[in-house]
């Protein structure tokens, strides 16, 4: 079979490109394109029988050629009567130019499509046609694929078709054992009918074939990675109980959730192997005062440690509260970024490598070539997203395999998170310090935006800060939505004794950073900003957020956004400015509004959404779920995870013959680390 697209029958180099466009370079890329849905077009009718507002197909004769009629300069309308033994029937098109020539009188055809009525009598408008006798995609059930601009659904299905005969018999790779005991479909039966099904049932045979084939080579294919991580000797922390004196000088007491996280750090650390852990916890869960307890033991017992965060400004408060919890115990703490100038590099680099630096805190200016460490054993990565492998390969050539703490806070739902962080371990801060005031949320219309504005005055000339977060960066003809530039203008007339901030993704980062450092030192009243201020910079003064369209983000962003105020000891509100009316927004705001709880939030998130949209697979250097929905399909995850458990206990590497299949895709899942031994 040709292995690359351009080479199967009516594709070529331009029409090649438009697959690339969708990530389909290969036969068996094709293949794996999943339909998004299908459409049952076995329903033939007479078109006496035909109701208004129906798709079916009918078995037609043409009774009059195509008449164009051109109403204006750019619209042609072609007409053609039809009929069968019980009626006759309109077929309309609008700027065709190609159907005039396609029909003659007499000729007979299947069409399919929605009957609508105009002027009291039937008619179908741009049905898909067909010669009866010859007919592909009518009469049956047909699959419908996602497009881009030039691939039609006809262009797909027919290339689909060719390449499902033209492959023949593809080779199983999922062992007979394992189909059996999961009751899962042959890999040419639910190949042919994932995307051509003979019936429903059939269909769904295939879907869950493919379900359980794609959960099954993820988990593989993590589960060699988290092999190899663990597999790894790691720096031994003799002693683990100097962490008290840290504890005990706290001038809060840790809560449950953050003791046994600490715990979990620390046997880690002790073990003798590479910690490789995941520390998932809701804003204000108390994260940092976990990893600021690890980086002391890590220091106590002659090490150094790092912590990266993803912006400036976020590092620099990671330094200042690293250095606040830090004071009096004669650990020093340097700070390392982008922008400093070469000299203060210089020194830093100095610092660093003679190990007079105890804890560097920094940028993703920590891992450049220039900075050698003296003797690196613990690090902390504090991302709203997931630490990529390859940083995460450079941090740890900076040490002799030192131990990896990965902060994240996006609590995400424990199915989601085996997927997602199957090659970490995984602890959980599930509960917030005693006294922090959940925020107070509401979801509100259009009608309310005078009294939610006069709320804004009232509290901002009280000394109070607030973020307005909207969906676009600039107005769209097409767009209604409330865009940055246009409402940080609107809100400066409003508000003429305040000032204004404006931050989107498109403005440069070092621009960012002098905005958002404004805000934080309060010379900014109202910032005005997309999505970008998600990640977790702390300003205690800010206790107002109002989200335009709220509609239009995740619940899992809307409760990410909210962790952005509440930092203080006033009273924090978040104000989503809903316009959707369907009852699924509905049930997304009530939620917002009922709950502070972040995986509350997240397993609604998953259940009203689906995984689709949900955290950003790709952003993890996972690849994103072709057919599989972790929230509808828990029962095959479950099965899945129950097989590869099997298979790693019977062959851990997959070496042998009988696994060399899955061995393959799951060393091709995650192109960008290495998976096997």
């Amino acid at each position: 079979m040709p292995k690359d697209i351009r080479y199967l029958k009516g594709v070529g180099e331009k029409r090649a490109e438009l697959f690339a466009k969708k990530g389909i370079k290969t036969v068996e890329d094709l293949l794996y394109y999943f339909p998004r849905s299908h459409e049952d077009r076995t329903e033939k009718k007479d078109i006496a029988d035909c109701v208004e507002g129906e798709t079916v197909c009918v078995s037609i004769t043409v009774f009059s050629p195509v008449r164009e009629t051109r109403v204006r300069r750019n619209m042609l309308i072609s007409t053609m009567i039809v009929s069968d033994e019980s009626g006759v029937l309109n077929v309309v098109w609008y700027n065709n130019r190609y159907v005039k020539n396609q029909f003659k009188t007499g000729d007979k055809y299947v069409l399919y499509g929605k009957v609508t009525k105009n002027r009291g009598k039937l008619e179908m408008v741009n049905p898909v046609c067909e010669q009866e006798g010859k007919e592909r995609f009518t009469g049956k059930i047909v699959p419908l694929y996602p497009l881009t601009s030039g691939l039609t659904q006809k262009i797909l299905q027919s290339t689909m078709e060719l390449a499902i005969k033209e492959v023949g018999r593809m080779e199983e790779y999922i062992p007979s054992d394992i189909r059996e005991k999961y009751h899962i479909a042959e890999l040419n039966f639910a190949m042919k009918n994932i995307h051509f099904p003979e019936n429903f049932e059939s269909y769904n045979i295939a879907r869950e074939r493919f379900v359980f084939e794609e959960l099954l080579v993820l988990q593989l294919a993590l589960s060699g990675r988290k092999d190899i991580n663990t597999s790894q000797d790691g720096i031994v922390f003799e002693d683990i109980n100097c962490v008290r004196e840290f504890t005990d000088n706290l001038p809060f007491s840790l809560t449950n959730a953050q003791k046994k996280t600490l715990n979990e750090i620390l046997k880690d650390c002790k073990s003798g192997k590479m910690m490789n852990r995941l520390v998932q916890g809701d804003v204000g869960s108390g994260k940092t005062a976990v990893a600021a307890a690890a980086i002391y033991t890590a220091v106590k017992n002659g090490h150094q440690a790092a912590m990266m965060a993803p912006t400036e400004i976020l590092a620099t408060q990671h330094a200042e509260t690293l250095a606040e919890f830090f004071k009096g115990t004669g650990i020093t703490v340097v700070m390392l970024t982008g922008s400093m100038r070469a000299k203060e590099k210089r020194r830093a680099y100095d610092l660093i490598a003679t190990g007079v630096a105890d804890v560097v805190v920094g940028t993703h200016a920590i891992i450049q070539d220039a900075v050698e460490f003296y003797d690196l054993a613990f690090v902390v990565a504090d991302e709203q997203h997931r630490f990529g492998v390859e940083q995460r390969a450079k941090l740890a050539a900076k040490g002799n395999n030192p131990h990896m703490l990965i902060m994240s806070a996006t609590p995400i739902p424990r199915t989601l998170a085996l997927i997602l962080y199957g090659d970490l371990d995984i602890s959980v801060i599930d509960e917030l310090p005693p006294g922090r005031k959940p925020v107070k949320t509401y979801a509100v219309g259009e009608s309310m935006r005078k009294r939610i504005f006069a709320f804004l005055q009232k509290n901002v000339s009280a000394g109070m800060q607030a973020y307005v977060v909207c969906p676009l960066i600039e107005e769209t003809e097409t767009s209604d939505l409330q865009n940055a530039e246009m409402l940080a203008e609107k809100l400066q007339a409003i508000f003429p004794e305040f000032k204004i901030g404006l931050m989107h993704g498109k403005m440069k980062a070092k621009l960012k950073e002098e905005v958002m450092d404004e805000f934080v030192r309060g010379e900014i009243n109202i910032l005005v900003s997309t999505t970008v201020i998600e990640v977790g910079v702390n300003v205690p003064n800010a206790n107002i957020m109002v989200i335009e369209n709220a509609e239009r983000f995740g619940l899992s962003q809307l409760h990410q956004l909210r962790g952005r105020v509440g930092r203080g000891n006033a009273q924090a509100f978040c104000i989503l400015f809903a316009h959707g009316k369907n009852e699924v927004t509905k049930k997304r705001m009530e939620t917002m509004c009922i709950s502070n709880d972040g995986f509350y939030i997240s397993e609604q998130d998953l259940k009203l959404r689906g995984p689709g949209d949900f955290f950003g697979t790709r952003q993890h250097g996972l690849p994103e779920m072709r057919i599989a929905n972790l929230f509808e399909d828990r029962d095959i995850l479950a099965m899945s995870q129950e097989a590869a458990k099997k298979i790693m206990a019977e062959d851990r590497h997959l070496e042998s013959e009988k696994y060399s299949g899955l061995r393959k895709r799951a060393e091709s899942i995650i192109s960008d680390d290495i998976v096997m031994n």
